[in-house]
């Protein structure tokens, strides 16, 4: 799992590529939740969390580029 300053210094592609990656983490780990073979139940938190994190930082990136489109038709 990644810390949030390492997400930020990643680029945009990198950033949409571990999205999928954590959500193809997370399904698999629901799955094996249900089939009550999931070893750390800590994981799915974990999970949920670095989307979280991530989602977060393409939000931000996506206000900086807004804010930067209005600034400059002002």
């Amino acid at each position: 799992m990644s810390k949030a300053s390492e997400l930020r210094e990643m680029s945009d592609d990198q950033l949409e590529f571990t999205l999928r990656e954590t959500q193809e983490e997370l399904f698999r780990l629901r799955f094996q939740a249900t089939t009550e073979k999931l070893d750390s139940p800590s994981n799915l938190r974990k999970a949920r969390r670095q989307i979280c994190r991530i989602k977060t930082i393409q939000r931000e990136r996506a206000l900086a580029a807004q804010a930067d489109t209005a600034a400059r038709t002002v």
